[in-house]
């Protein structure tokens, strides 16, 4: 294990790339479809008049309104936090949600494929599953610190410099759920709002994982460090393994953006450059795969 001493230093090459109010505030650009009427207003299960299918509008772009997707579509029944507002589903679909449903008093409008395919983007795999939601309450950074020193619990923390492909942070979400970190953290811009694929790509863990949005990176580094966070980045050149690295403690891992990796200034910051290591005729690692080996090594060194 190499100690905490070593100033970090930037490098060129960078390893781990992939990543508002949480989901967004934006209406999506589709008319829901009618089922067997309309669903209840306040997410609670009153009864549904009959009616005939609404049409429907084909949507352009992916929605923090929507989610889909069984996994996606369990979690957000079973969290307490989340307000409901329409379930859709097929005909197949529909016994895979119909008891946290029920237990959530909430209508299963059942509707055919297309209907559903009407509210998504060409190609999305709905799962025959569509729920109308709205955004989660935002996750605030200081809220986050104060919770770990209660507890006391050195969980991990994320920091996601720059990384916007939803996919990817919607898996680094999942590992971190996996792994049990603390947050996922991430920048105000450059980074996607949870919408549908962000919520399928998670597989269920951003009603669990919070996602913290902050202004500026470094900034955020400077806070977590002056109550004892050590930052450790990833970086490919770097001139440590992760492996040799000391991660026990309050750790906040630090990955940049696919390509470009970390930012010279947010590299500046972090008290430590690991990479990971790898073959050497190929080490480039998905940001959401480095996320997962890093979180694995953490827990391993802690036993």
């Amino acid at each position: 294990m190499t100690d905490r001493t070593s100033p970090p230093r930037s490098t060129g090459n960078k390893q781990g790339g992939g990543a508002r109010r949480r989901g967004g505030t934006g209406r999506s650009g589709a008319q829901p479809p009618g089922g067997r009427g309309r669903g209840p207003r306040r997410g609670g299960g009153s009864k549904q008049p009959s009616g005939r299918a609404r049409p429907t509008t084909p949507a352009t772009a992916d929605s923090p309104d929507w989610l889909y997707g069984v996994h996606a579509v369990r979690a957000a029944l079973h969290n307490p936090a989340r307000r409901l507002l329409r379930l859709l589903a097929t005909e197949n679909a529909h016994d895979s949600i119909a008891e946290p449903a029920h237990s959530r008093g909430l209508h299963i409008e059942t509707v055919p494929a297309r209907d559903i395919d009407r509210l998504f983007p060409p190609g999305t795999v709905h799962q025959g599953l569509a729920l109308r939601v709205t955004p989660l309450a935002e996750p605030v950074l200081a809220d986050i610190v104060q919770r770990a020193a209660e507890d006391g619990l050195e969980k991990p923390l994320i920091v996601l410099d720059q990384v916007t492909d939803p996919h990817n942070v919607g898996a680094v979400l999942r590992s971190a759920a996996v792994f049990g970190a603390r947050a996922v953290i991430v920048t105000r811009r450059h980074a996607p709002p949870i919408t549908g694929a962000l919520a399928k790509a998670a597989s269920g863990a951003v009603e669990q994982m919070p996602l913290v949005q902050v202004p500026n990176v470094a900034q955020a580094i400077a806070v977590l460090q002056a109550e004892g966070w050590f930052a450790v980045g990833l970086d490919g050149a770097a001139s440590r393994a992760l492996g040799a690295t000391d991660l026990t403690g309050k750790i906040a891992l630090v990955m940049g953006a696919e390509g470009s990796g970390l930012r010279r200034l947010t590299a500046e910051r972090c008290d430590a450059l690991a990479k990971i290591a790898g073959d050497t005729g190929f080490t480039s690692l998905n940001v959401s795969n480095a996320a997962a080996v890093a979180l694995y090594e953490i827990s391993r060194q802690r036993g």
